[in-house]
């Protein structure tokens, strides 16, 4: 599951992500995930966990967004309030490509160096015909 930024910005700093990713981890035991990587960038999250049968992915993402955003908002950890982008993306992951998942997560910080998440969203979005050409 991937979601962002309001805007995309870049409002989680090092601080706030290393918090964040420690809240993520325990909000995410709470509700039964097994997590098998999570990843923070200043403008979007990576987290691959396995889906329990007793919840749905809204309800993870209620869960970890929704969740996340008050907490992040309660503590006033932001500068004015802090926003997630509306919606999410969630994709199935078979057993044989877990590796490849996993370490692609795990090089964010590498992989944006080179380009940027939202340079890689409208690219990926134009591919699979979610944005058009030049829009």
């Amino acid at each position: 599951m991937i979601w962002g930024t309001l805007d995309h910005e870049r409002v989680l700093d090092k601080k706030l992500r290393i918090a964040l990713f420690h809240h993520l981890v325990s909000v995410s035991q709470e509700m039964k995930l097994f997590v098998g990587k999570l990843s923070i960038q200043p403008e979007h999250v990576h987290i691959l966990f396995t889906l329990p049968v007793n919840l749905n992915i809204a309800q993870v993402a209620k869960g970890l967004k929704g969740e996340s955003s008050r907490w992040i908002n309660e503590n006033d950890m932001t500068d004015g309030k802090f926003r997630w982008k509306q919606g999410y993306s969630a994709y199935s992951v078979s057993a044989s490509q877990l590796t490849s998942v996993k370490r692609y997560i795990e090089n964010q910080d590498e992989h944006h160096r080179h380009k940027s998440f939202l340079e890689e969203y409208e690219e990926w979005a134009r591919k699979y015909g979610i944005l058009k050409a030049g829009g």
